[in-house]
């Protein structure tokens, strides 16, 4: 990546008028971009994104060929007033990128398109329904714009080439269902990747999200939406990607969730489910490399009834479950999860001795969490950790003397445990890079290495 330490982007490349792709992305430039940038007629593709730059757009409209636009973290609060008319001056443009451009309340932003002249009214910071003129976009970025908000546009739904929609990080509220059924609507939609997450939208998820067929990448995470995860979800084959953490969803997680066959992450952290998870939502899940269902609450409602002799279809790479029944037993399906770099089982009501074969994946751990369990046992030496590892066994009953893990350990919870023994004197030389250690609540005896002191 270039550094051009802060220095003014350069006024002479509005002269370069046979300039096709221009990208001086995260290059440290400063200051105002240059007007004479509209002289680029040529331009196909610009990029000035991750530099500390404004700009009041007035050149824009010059550049019809323009296909690909990214402003990614310019100061564009001047052109508040027109930026929309001006972007739909842009007969070509496929893709457009203003995420984190301080867009503010769409105030004098109505545009109605009757023979190129527009008419400005005051929508209060709501996404104006003329945004569905633009139907040639492909991908539309207007994430991390904190005052934008409102309701969904019933209109967007009519961007029917689109691909890629990002309205994340902003204030949307109420329920998605109208801008769902219009899109859904399309011969043929063309979206792939949809992401409202951190807004304050409500709602159930719409039926008409089962008709988005090319849907690959559903990202809903914290908002508001309620009710369950319909039966539909098994439809759409070529989800990669669904993250609904941190919503007010709840009950049964459906059986058709193992029809996913492209699933390759999900994250249902933080909802009310209930009932029985088997084998039967995984059925189909080969590709499955991250789950994560996750709750504060020690309140358990979700029951995991696998059985022992079940040969997972996937090679998890993060598995974290928190506050859903998995035990007694430990889970014998971990058998052949030899890629795992973060595993947690917290609050699973486990009550068993972790086996022996657990120990002999050799996995290469960054994090590992068996926290407020009855797990017991010894815990062997040989667990081994990429840099700046955690562990967290704390609020078990494990016994036996003090384990020396891996160099790369930095915090190693203990406390509430039963180990006992003293603390190993090299504990300094086996681990020099701990920083945050909890062995309160345990049975050790001697003295505290001096080595200790030396910790940073």
């Amino acid at each position: 990546m270039n550094n051009f330490g802060s220095f003014k982007l350069p006024s002479f490349i509005g002269s370069l008028d046979k300039l096709k792709y221009l990208n001086l992305s995260g290059a440290s430039f400063d200051g105002v971009i240059p007007a004479n940038l509209g002289n680029l007629s040529n331009l196909l593709h610009l990029d000035l994104s991750n530099n500390v730059i404004e700009s009041d757009l007035r050149w824009l409209s010059s550049l019809s060929p323009l296909q690909f636009l990214n402003l990614g973290g310019a100061d564009l609060t001047k052109a508040a007033p027109y930026w929309l008319p001006i972007v739909n001056m842009l007969p070509s443009l496929l893709e457009l990128h203003l995420p984190g451009c301080g867009l503010p309340s769409f105030h004098l932003l109505f545009v109605v398109s009757i023979s190129h002249h527009f008419r400005f009214n005051n929508l209060n910071g709501e996404l104006p329904e003329t945004l569905g003129s633009l139907t040639h976009l492909k991908n539309l970025d207007l994430s991390e714009n904190s005052d934008i908000g409102g309701q969904l546009p019933r209109n967007l739904g009519m961007l029917c080439n689109l691909q890629s929609l990002n309205l994340s990080i902003n204030k949307f509220t109420g329920e998605i269902t109208d801008f769902t059924d219009r899109l859904s609507r399309c011969t043929n939609s063309s979206l792939e990747m949809l992401n409202l997450g951190y807004n304050s939208l409500t709602g159930n998820l719409p039926n008409s999200l089962r008709l988005l067929k090319n849907l690959r990448y559903l990202v809903l995470r914290y908002n508001s939406f309620q009710g369950t995860i319909p039966e539909y979800i098994g439809n759409l084959t070529s989800l990669k990607e669904l993250y609904l953490e941190n919503n007010k969803l709840g009950g049964v997680i459906p059986e058709s969730f193992g029809q996913l066959s492209s699933l390759m992450a999900v994250d249902l952290s933080e909802n009310t489910w209930e009932g029985v998870v088997t084998e039967a939502h995984f059925l189909k899940l080969r590709h499955l490399e991250e789950v994560s269902i996750k709750k504060d609450s020690p309140n358990i409602s979700l029951i995991f009834n696998i059985s022992s002799n079940w040969i997972p279809p996937f090679r998890l790479r993060y598995l974290s479950i928190s506050s859903c029944q998995l035990g007694p037993k430990f889970p014998t399906w971990l058998r052949n999860q030899t890629e795992l770099f973060v595993l947690g089982f917290v609050n699973a009501r486990i009550s068993d001795t972790i086996p022996d074969w657990f120990w002999q994946l050799d996995l290469l751990l960054d994090e590992l969490d068996f926290s407020n369990n009855q797990l017991s046992g010894r815990v062997p030496n040989s667990l081994r950790f990429s840099l700046w590892g955690i562990t967290d066994l704390s609020g078990n009953p494990f016994v036996g003397a003090f384990p020396l893990w891996s160099s790369n350990i930095y915090g190693p919870y203990l406390n509430d445990n039963a180990f006992s023994g003293p603390i190993p004197h090299n504990i300094c030389e086996v681990m020099p890079l701990l920083q945050d250690v909890d062995i309160s609540r345990n049975s050790f005896t001697g003295s505290i290495p001096l080595s200790i002191g030396n910790l940073s």
